[in-house]
């Protein structure tokens, strides 16, 4: 599957996590994500209805599946308050 990620999560997300915690998220997203979306990932309710989360420790990592081709990740969410 192809991954596209939000262009907020390029200029906001990705640039705001430590380099430790990036790289836990990017071995996360093609270890899990690449090999199988639906397995690794718990969908959401409410407003994010649709959309599926992975856990990263202490992050989440909110995606959708398109078309059964396509992972779009919308954001990276830390679940510990700043």
């Amino acid at each position: 599957m192809n991954i596209k990620y939000h262009p907020k999560v390029k200029s906001e997300d990705i640039p705001g996590l430590s380099s430790n915690i990036a790289v836990r998220i990017e071995n996360a997203i093609i270890n899990h994500l690449m090999v199988n979306p639906i397995k690794y990932g718990f969908y959401l309710r409410g407003t994010l209805n649709g959309y599926r989360k992975l856990r990263v420790g202490d992050w989440r990592v909110i995606y959708r599946i398109v078309d059964n081709k396509e992972i779009r990740i919308i954001a990276f969410s830390s679940v510990i308050p700043a």
